[in-house]
């Protein structure tokens, strides 16, 4: 899943591979090539005292030595584009494919674990593909050809190369199996400490309302401790693996030196021949160390590799039909024929046999005590679920048959949470209307009752938000969210309780300055207040799921016994006649 992930990912960048694939030969190439000059110094002009010889072959040397920093340079400058680069296009090809999750895929997952898996993970991918750009190529080729040139000076000393280089691979390969379990947990650890990371900036008002710091300190205090613990199990294995390979490498060094002294004492071998096999011997285990190097980024980079291709894999659950660029028939039109909705693995159903019309021109106000499916039955009007059971029409049509694009165009919703994006209030309220004019901002804004705050402000249209809309009161991040629906001109405008902030007065000049624009479009208001819905054409009174009463405010006074008592706990029976 590693290799086939980076593979992926790399294609378009053959050119770089290719080129980093050629220096790193050429560096290999001539760091083999000076120890066998250093030998024939030592053997030809050193014992002869030509000088003229050590002069040509040092010269020599110095021109392989800088042909090697060259190529090794420029190496890793390729091997770091092409990595960044790899990186950038995984983190790229993760946020695309979440940006096409339903809320029940991303609920699925989970936020945290999909902004680790977005961004540590493709870390772990980013930096192996560095590594191994680098030392991949380099290693096997420096093994394989320091074996042969250290043979090549001395037969008679090479089985000290088949002792040393098999214990170092065992000594990594016990290692590595050791590590991979544990680098499976630290990210899952990771995943969880983002997790109540981002809790805690989340809910940091209510944490403080509710003077829970202590409590949520020690959340955590524990979390980054089981965190901590973790990477000092990883690090005590790290901590046996370089003492051990410097261990083998200084015994094999001795070795090289006490059998080698011997040969040279019996006329065997030349003093340079042993000079560049002790050299050879050590390339070969340097090769080996980067090998191993290599080998302690593999199994946490197979762990991400797992955990990214888990979502890249991830078919959503929402298909997104085929973009229709015909005009819908029955534009604003919302019908519910039979629907049913139940969320993954509940006991029952949310909707139960929902049917409804919501029409151009007409409010449609849902109302009912809190768990009874309003929010649920909004959200699956923008497809931001699928039914179970059923079918919902929008302009006439099947919703299922119509893309994002044309859902979009054709609906506006106000969430019952409002939330607002880091940038200026004119690229919020631009969000579902790039085309939009300042005109038409502004416009947009007196409707929703919120020019007065916006013109007090330094910049106006062009003043700062911060992420979540967190600098402006709830009252006016309700309303911006507001206007940023009437912005986009749709067909259809979904209030889910998007009235709850406001004081009774903003309330009134709000609903009254909404008649216009609304004129022509239908109108889905969930809400809690009575006040806020009796002038409208049509209240869904829901109770558990189901619809148990319609009409308008006056016949469901009359009829209804689950309205009246919603009506009476609110409003005075001056209020109520």
């Amino acid at each position: 899943m590693l290799l086939k992930l980076i593979l992926k990912h790399s294609k378009p960048y053959a050119g770089w591979i290719t080129a980093v694939v050629i220096l790193q030969l050429a560096t290999t190439m001539a760091t083999l090539y000076l120890p066998s000059l250093n030998a024939k110094i030592i053997d030809v002009g050193v014992v002869n005292a030509d000088i003229d010889y050590i002069w040509r072959t040092g010269g020599l040397m110095l021109i392989v030595a800088l042909v090697q920093v060259a190529t090794a340079v420029a190496a890793v400058y390729f091997g770091a584009k092409t990595s960044m680069s790899v990186g950038r296009d995984i983190r790229q090809a993760v946020f695309e494919k979440v940006s096409t999750f339903s809320a029940q895929d991303v609920n699925k997952f989970g936020a945290a674990t999909l902004i680790t898996r977005g961004t540590n993970d493709v870390q772990q991918i980013q930096m192996l593909t560095l590594m191994a750009l680098n030392f991949m190529i380099n290693a096997p080729i420096m093994s394989v050809g320091g074996v042969i040139m250290a043979i090549r000076e001395d037969p008679g000393l090479s089985w000290l190369v088949w002792v040393s280089v098999p214990i170092v691979l065992i000594v990594v390969g016990l290692l590595v199996i050791k590590l991979m379990p544990l680098f499976r947990e630290m990210q899952v650890r990771i995943d969880g400490i983002n997790g109540v990371l981002r809790e805690q900036i989340t809910g940091i008002r209510v944490v403080r309302a509710f003077v829970r710091e202590k409590h949520e300190t020690e959340r955590y205090a524990d979390a980054n401790q089981k965190l901590t613990d973790l990477g000092v199990k990883v690090g005590n294995l790290f901590v046996l693996m370089f003492p051990a390979i410097t261990m083998i490498l200084h015994l094999s060094t001795a070795a090289v030196l006490w059998f080698g002294g011997h040969r040279v004492n019996n006329g065997d071998v030349e003093i340079g021949a042993l000079t560049a096999f002790l050299q050879y011997l050590l390339q070969i285990l340097m090769a080996v160390m980067m090998g191993t190097f290599m080998a302690m980024m593999v199994p946490r980079a197979m762990v991400s590799a797992d955990r990214i291709s888990e979502v890249l894999d991830t078919d959503p659950s929402m298909r997104d039909a085929r973009e229709h660029d015909t005009p819908l028939p029955e534009p604003g039109t919302v019908e519910f024929r039979n629907v049913t909705f139940g969320y993954p693995g509940a006991e029952a159903p949310v909707l139960s046999n929902i049917s409804f019309t919501a029409k151009p021109g007409q409010t449609t106000a849902i109302i009912g005590s809190t768990g009874s499916g309003k929010t649920t039955l909004l959200n699956l009007i923008p497809r931001l679920y699928d039914t179970t059971e059923g079918e919902i029409l929008v302009g006439g049509m099947p919703l299922k048959q119509l893309g994002r694009e044309t859902i979009s165009r054709n609906i506006s919703a106000v969430p019952q949470r409002p939330y607002l994006f880091s940038g200026t209030i004119a690229s919020n309220l631009r969000f579902g209307a790039q085309d939009a004019s300042e005109e038409e901002l502004w416009e947009a804004l007196r409707v929703a009752q919120a020019e007065d705050f916006v013109l007090d402000r330094d910049g106006q249209l062009e003043s700062g938000v911060s992420q979540g809309g967190t600098n402006v009161s709830g009252g006016q991040r309700q309303r911006l969210c507001i206007a940023r629906a009437l912005a986009a001109k749709p067909k259809t405008y979904l209030f889910d309780d998007s009235f709850s902030a406001l004081d009774v007065n903003t309330d009134a000049k709000l609903r009254a300055a909404l008649v216009e624009p609304t004129r022509d479009a239908a109108v889905i208001i969930v809400a809690q207040r009575v006040s806020t819905i009796t002038n409208a054409d049509q209240i869904l009174v829901l109770d558990h799921g189901e619809i148990v009463a319609r009409g308008t405010h006056e016949e469901l006074l009359e009829s209804s016994e689950t309205y009246q008592e919603i009506v009476t706990s609110q409003l005075s029976v001056e209020e109520v006649a």
